[in-house]
């Protein structure tokens, strides 16, 4: 399909979400005109290129298309700023000057999440037949266990900045919990939305900060609706929904994930990265992350790869990849991997040109190879992932089986959740033996 028919079929879908962008964005405007975000200079439409001031906006009013902070990044020796964001901090706000916050965000309450290892996976690499160095980002590692602590840590500034008094989101799960938290270090209070069939580890992850945990009757793109009908309504006045009307600045805290990854590699590039698609939204940042730190002279500009990973039950964009296609088909998900499981990926068309420009790939995994992957993670690396990381090592594993993942190269898989949360995918696990408190006992089940 041609270019401008994909940028039609996507301006009309963010239509709705536009108009009611517009009508939100009015009743802060007073507060926008005096906002500090640092580096952030407004917003730009990823279509257009038209120009906003800072807000809580999300969608171009002229052509419909998806919102971006804008910056003026800092000028100058790379090294000195390489010196300066390794003096930082051992988080996120290491990379203030880069990020949508203010200068002074280190000194806020803050669940200070990033910075999580980055784990030299060599037995998994002997696993997979890795011939070249194989990394495990695990941002299990993180406050609330997943990565969604990073992306939620930058839109707590943009609500402080905007003024707002509540928190809220729709969520396949670790959104949910990761908001909560954050409302209550920051003195939010926290109303999240979720599926009402989710896993019960994350139900009582994201309701025990104390917020209000609201399920909806549906599936994500159904909670997701409804808190987009909520943004219009005066019920919904004074609320931040981090990934709706937020969404331009909470997207921006995946890029400290390819922040991390190139400076643990010594300031080095990745030649190959695997990451997990929902939104589509933390693949694009981390891309749009490695950009800029090649613009600033921080990493050697040289080609990487970028692949994305999917649940087969829940796969519109390897679908779309696989076929060539430049729009992606909403589907309706069926997978246990319910973190990934949104049918209609806001970014889904952007991952397909990033896949494409980077000579990457977009593939997906059964519901088996997701609990492969998960046990083969574990037993090699001492690492318990939660389904979406399943996931990524699966689509990993069937990556390099088929040829399109060099094995000799340097890759780093993204880990985003811990098996904590997800304990009915391996629900099968226990003991490997009950016995008498003997040693004839521990004879007898041939376990010496």
């Amino acid at each position: 399909m041609a270019k401008c028919a994909m940028g039609k079929m996507r301006r009309k879908g963010l239509a709705i979400m536009a108009a009611q962008s517009v009508a939100t964005s009015a009743n802060a405007s007073a507060a926008a005109g005096s906002v500090d975000l640092g580096p952030a200079t407004g917003l730009s439409c990823r279509e257009c290129g038209t120009r906003f001031e800072l807000g809580p906006v999300f969608a171009c009013v002229e052509c419909f298309g998806p919102l971006e902070v804008a910056y003026e990044l800092p000028a100058g020796d790379p090294e000195a700023l390489r010196a300066a964001i390794e003096a930082g901090p051992n988080n996120i706000w290491r990379y203030a000057p880069l990020l949508p916050v203010p200068a002074d965000v280190a000194s806020k309450p803050s669940l200070n999440p990033g910075f999580t290892k980055l784990v030299d996976a060599r037995n998994l690499a002997k696993e997979l037949g890795v011939t070249g160095k194989l990394y495990v980002k695990d941002d299990s590692g993180n406050p609330t266990h997943s990565f969604k602590d990073r992306v939620v840590a930058i839109a707590v500034e943009a609500a402080r900045a905007f003024g707002y008094t509540t928190l809220s989101c729709s969520s396949t799960g670790n959104l949910a919990g990761a908001v909560g938290a954050a409302a209550a270090r920051a003195g939010f209070r926290s109303c999240v939305f979720i599926p009402h069939d989710l896993e019960q580890g994350k139900v009582v992850m994201a309701g025990v900060y104390g917020g209000d945990l609201v399920g909806i009757e549906g599936n994500y793109d159904d909670v997701n609706r409804f808190c987009s009908e909520l943004i219009g309504d005066p019920l919904g006045e004074g609320w931040g929904f981090v990934n709706v009307n937020l969404r331009p600045y909470y997207g921006e805290g995946s890029k400290t994930l390819a922040y991390e990854i190139c400076e643990q590699l010594g300031w080095r590039l990745p030649d190959q990265i695997v990451i997990p698609i929902a939104s589509g939204s933390q693949l694009t940042k981390i891309d749009k992350g490695l950009q800029e730190l090649i613009k600033l002279g921080l990493v050697e500009d040289k080609p990487y790869k970028i692949f994305g990973a999917q649940a087969e039950g829940c796969s519109p964009v390897s679908t779309a990849f696989k076929a060539g296609h430049d729009v992606v088909r909403p589907q309706k998900p069926n997978t246990i991997a319910k973190s990934l499981a949104i049918g209609n990926p806001a970014d889904g068309p952007y991952v397909l040109d990033i896949a494409r420009r980077t000579g990457g790939f977009v593939e997906d995994v059964n519901d088996e190879q997701v609990v492969e992957a998960i046990r083969i993670l574990a037993q090699t690396e001492g690492i318990f992932a939660e389904t979406a990381g399943g996931v990524t090592v699966g689509v990993t594993k069937k990556l390099i089986e088929n040829g399109q993942l060099d094995p000799s190269l340097t890759t780093v898989v993204l880990n985003t959740g811990d098996g904590l949360k997800t304990l009915e995918a391996v629900s099968g696990t226990g003991q490997t033996a009950t016995i008498r408190p003997s040693l004839d006992a521990f004879r007898a089940a041939g376990l010496a």
